[in-house]
């Protein structure tokens, strides 16, 4: 098929089988036609027309064949970006719908790490209340790694939280970067100077953060020998800050968390600022699409804020 001439149909709209366009992501997410076949219980040359019918509405080839499967053109790209938009929009209908007439009840139940400061995250729930009143908003906190475990198993639906690898059972949406500090307080004789050499610094005691640490810095604690002298563990960010604070030891913490005490004069970061360890923070949940009206619509209102502030 040449695509020196697409259409430009102001008719497309009525004129196409949607039905083509749900084939074409099926095909995509699959991997291959023989594979879209498979799944969906259907012969493969009946997914092959509906590719060719849909190529035809649009005048342009959206995939090509390859060795291992298929692979999408520029204009294959644009229509998967679209089609996965209508579908996500389609599966919202029933909950828009429940929303507008105020039928919407339920629990949405969220698990986040300790120390999260997001305006986008406060500013969705203070939101999504005020639309929906009669949903019931729980909140549990938890180390990230129990955080994961509890979405995989379904005790919760939604999490705020850390993770090293990727699950293909969780869906993730990038929420923020949080970048975490080594911090001392203004007893220790370190107060008021950067440290170039970390390795100056194992003999000093240390405040862990047990499960709560991210494997960022498990691995650079471990690189320096820092934490060989432990002398305080907190699994909670907030009351880590509060031993580090009171000089029980040198610990890592989340900047966000220690700014307030920084400008206080209460904690002192240790490193240079370009050598700080940072990672990503997301917004997580099952990667099934069958969630409930309440969990949809709490997902959705912390996306739009979250994606509104990645544009500006």
């Amino acid at each position: 098929m040449s695509d020196r001439a697409p259409i430009s149909d102001k008719k497309f709209a009525s004129r196409v089988d949607w039905n083509l366009m749900r084939t074409f992501v099926d095909i995509v997410r699959a991997g291959g036609i023989g594979a879209a076949a498979r799944q969906l219980n259907r012969q493969q040359p009946s997914i092959s027309a509906a590719l060719k019918r849909l190529e035809e509405h649009v005048g342009a080839t959206l995939l090509q064949r390859t060795a291992t499967g298929v692979e999408m053109t520029a204009a294959g790209k644009a229509m998967m970006a679209l089609c996965e938009d209508m579908l996500e929009s389609a599966q919202m209908v029933p909950h828009q719908i429940a929303q507008a007439t105020k039928r919407v009840e339920g629990v949405v139940r969220i698990q986040v790490v300790s120390g999260l400061v997001s305006a986008e995250f406060d500013e969705a729930i203070a939101s999504f209340h005020r639309r929906n009143p009669g949903i019931q908003i729980e909140i549990r906190v938890s180390p990230w790694r129990q955080l994961l475990d509890a979405l995989e198993q379904g005790d919760i639906e939604i999490g705020v939280g850390y993770d090293s690898s990727v699950r293909g059972t969780l869906l993730y949406e990038p929420m923020l970067v949080e970048c975490q500090q080594l911090y001392c307080s203004r007893i220790s004789p370190y107060f008021g100077y950067r440290v170039s050499r970390l390795h100056d610094l194992k003999d000093e005691g240390f405040v862990l953060t047990g499960d709560d640490e991210i494997e960022l810095i498990t691995h650079l604690r471990h690189r320096y020998r820092l934490g060989t002298h432990v002398s305080g563990v907190a699994e909670d960010i907030n009351e880590a800050r509060r031993l580090i604070v009171h000089g029980v030891g040198i610990g890592f913490l989340p900047t966000v968390v220690a700014e307030d005490d920084v400008a206080k004069g209460r904690l002192w970061p240790l490193l240079h600022a370009d050598v700080a360890p940072s990672y990503d923070v997301f917004l997580l949940t099952r990667s099934e699409q069958a969630r409930d009206t309440a969990t949809q619509l709490f997902w959705d209102e912390v996306v739009r804020r979250v994606r509104a502030q990645r544009r500006s």
